[in-house]
């Protein structure tokens, strides 16, 4: 059975306004709180608008400690927008490999090109203003537009929404339910928002979210805001899509040729096709044709997940003589060389394999893009 708390919903933000008093003193705490705690990120060193905004498009989905080995790298070949957007796709592809949801780097590609084509370079000051640009919506908009621009609007993602709707006592297990807390936890969200500090303050509040409030377990103890919350502890939510599993099966062939041995040797690849809806134009280690690899044949078990799947995984080490016979057909085959990964757009799965297969070092200094593939300004 459903579970709905909102019966002050109707005016709920209104008590925030009834008592201003309140609202000044939970702003003044979770600021010093922030001040005090908030970690140490390489984005928070810095008000530029576009490293910002790489940032804030490389933490949608991702895990912080993922984002914080691929951003500097980012950052240094494409140090703005006018390198990002004079880039290639496939350069971009590359360094974001590892971080998953491709897309992301996609629409930041093609949004970079828009700015210097059509803003002559300069991001727009506004989230109204960056919400133009392709891949930006309100979460990212409002984040990059108070905190690089000093925009007095609230920044509303997972974590934020769930401090505010637990601040409230708001909450509903079911999605239709909780579609319909979203408009007046935003509205809520505002009335918090410290018009002086509106970055600072949501930086804290996702922070918050984060490190303190967490979904399950909440450590209201060390909250500096719990005096302030009408919930102090876990609030009902929809809970999370159940992941499916999946079988998967893929041949790792390695040649050691004349021609290769100052490469280290190649390894046998397949890029994806352009028109797939999943990492189009990535490269992939070739599928099995037959997925049901005997144990005896297995050199590589692992399980890899993407968005609500589970894959288990399953690698067998084939001579490059039955490549063609065990391996689906691929029309966009190629040998790379193992000197030249760090160069091509890799799938997370594909890294992964060749990290365990001690085929690929995963290097936080990785090297700078060559300055005739990039350019830097």
């Amino acid at each position: 059975m459903e579970h709905f708390v909102g019966d002050a919903i109707d005016g709920g933000d209104a008590v925030w306004n009834a008592v201003p008093d309140s609202v000044f003193d939970l702003r003044s705490s979770l600021l010093a709180w922030y001040d005090l705690n908030r970690r140490d990120l390489p984005w928070r060193h810095t008000d530029d608008p576009y490293a910002i905004w790489v940032s804030e498009i490389m933490l949608q989905q991702t895990r912080v400690a993922a984002v914080i080995e691929r951003y500097e790298i980012f950052v240094r070949n494409f140090p703005n927008v006018e390198s990002l957007a004079n880039a290639s796709e496939e350069d971009v592809l590359t360094l974001w490999s590892g971080l998953g949801y491709y897309r992301r780097a996609r629409m930041l590609h093609k949004a970079a090109k828009v700015v210097v084509r059509d803003h002559f370079g300069k991001m727009p000051h506004t989230a109204a203003g960056l919400r133009e640009l392709p891949g930006i919506g309100a979460y990212t908009s409002a984040a990059i537009a108070s905190i690089a621009f000093g925009e007095a609007v609230a920044v509303v993602d997972g974590n934020v929404e769930r401090v505010v709707q637990r601040l409230a006592g708001w909450g509903s297990d079911s999605r239709a339910g909780q579609s319909k807390l979203i408009r007046e936890t935003e509205k809520l969200a505002n009335t918090l928002l410290d018009p002086d500090r509106p970055g600072d303050f949501n930086q804290s509040m996702m922070e918050l979210g984060a490190t303190v409030c967490l979904p399950s377990s909440p450590k209201c103890l060390t909250c500096p805001i719990s005096r302030f919350c009408k919930t102090r502890g876990e609030h009902p939510a929809p809970k999370r899509a159940r992941m499916r599993s999946q079988d998967a099966a893929y041949a790792l062939v390695i040649r050691n040729s004349e021609a290769s041995c100052e490469t280290g040797g190649e390894v046998l690849l397949d890029q994806r096709d352009d028109d797939e809806t999943v990492m189009p134009g990535m490269w992939e280690l070739p599928a099995l044709r037959d997925m049901d690899v005997a144990a005896a044949d297995v050199s590589l078990a692992l399980r890899h997940s993407i968005m609500q799947v589970n894959y288990y995984v399953r690698i067998r080490r084939v001579f490059e003589d039955d490549a063609e016979a065990l391996t689906v057909p691929s029309e966009r085959r190629r040998w790379i060389a193992l000197n030249q990964f760090a160069r091509i757009p890799l799938t997370g799965l594909t890294r992964k394999v060749l990290l365990r297969a001690k085929l690929l070092e995963l290097k936080p200094d990785l090297q700078v893009l060559e300055s005739d593939t990039v350019s830097m300004r």
